[in-house]
């Protein structure tokens, strides 16, 4: 039981995992700490927060444990304005999708407090957010992936652990650097691929974006298919931004070689190779086909 949790960013994440312990009744009080009077309300109303704090010195008071989940490009700015305010028990864990930045941020900022510091990433979420989209069972069924310091003590991560658990969520371990190689592939390479399709067909016809969508607007013409092909470019792109900016040395290496599968692809079409087309697509198609029957 968490006498004390404080949450500095009361959005889709932040809420969600609020709203999850809350009903799990692991936590008595919880404090939200966040840029937005409007959204904090929204989370008091929602039942996600009990407080919404006046300041951070008193936000922090005798916290069991803090859970940081803004945009990771905040993360860093925000270990520093709450340093000075940590007490030696306090548990601090994030929820950013990229960890070496983090880890980094962590060493400047909380050299003080390693040992409590336990990284984190829930592999969850929509395309919408604020306190308004928060969902108890957002975790429910999903990983969640903690890539711990040298200096964590057990007894921290075995805490957090215990509250994503507690959320209904698988939890695991790997270092920083593999954690960022591997969701650079399966995370911020298709939100890349979705924004930019949106862009790409959005933007092949001119049209005033307040009027009704032109009689020749390819728009006109999606169907399901483009519409879950290109959900994920609903998501915030404040937070995608600062994602692929502090992941940038790995994704860039996943798009040199998703580029080079289209490349490869462009060569099968021009050659009228149909047989290494429909190679290609059923590989796809087999891949797929035993990622879902391992993920059930």
């Amino acid at each position: 039981m968490i006498n004390k949790l404080v949450i500095i960013g009361v959005g889709l994440i932040g809420g969600s995992f609020a709203l999850a312990l809350r009903k799990a009744g692991k936590v008595k009080h919880i404090v939200g700490v966040g840029r937005s009077r409007e959204n904090m309300q929204r989370a008091l109303e929602r039942g996600a927060i009990d407080e919404i704090a006046d300041d951070l010195p008193s936000a922090l008071k005798h916290a069991d444990v803090i859970l940081l989940a803004t945009p990771v490009g905040q993360l860093g700015g925000i270990m520093a304005q709450i340093s000075p305010y940590l007490e030696p028990g306090t548990i601090v864990t994030d929820a950013g999708s990229t960890k070496q930045d983090v880890v980094r941020s962590a060493y400047s900022h909380l050299a003080g407090y390693l040992k409590n510091f336990v990284p984190a990433h829930p592999i969850a979420g929509a395309e919408l957010s604020g306190a308004g989209a928060a969902d108890a069972d957002l975790y429910r069924g999903k990983n969640v992936v903690l890539t711990p310091l040298d200096e964590t003590s057990a007894d921290a991560v075995r805490q957090v652990t215990e509250l994503w658990q507690a959320c209904g969520a698988h939890v695991s371990q790997m270092n920083a650097a593999q954690h960022d190689k591997i969701l650079a592939a399966v995370s911020h390479l298709p939100h890349v691929l979705a924004f930019l399709l949106m862009n790409h067909v959005s933007f092949s016809t001119e049209h005033d974006p307040d009027e009704p969508l032109h009689p020749d607007d390819p728009l006109r013409f999606a169907g399901s298919g483009f519409r879950d092909f290109t959900r994920i470019a609903g998501s915030s792109p404040e937070m995608w931004r600062d994602i692929c900016l502090a992941n940038r040395e790995a994704l860039s290496r996943q798009i040199d070689a998703y580029q080079k599968e289209l490349a490869a692809l462009r060569e099968m079409l021009a050659r009228d190779d149909s047989e290494a087309v429909e190679r290609i697509f059923t590989s796809a198609r087999e891949a797929r086909r035993r990622w879902l029957e391992n993920k059930s």
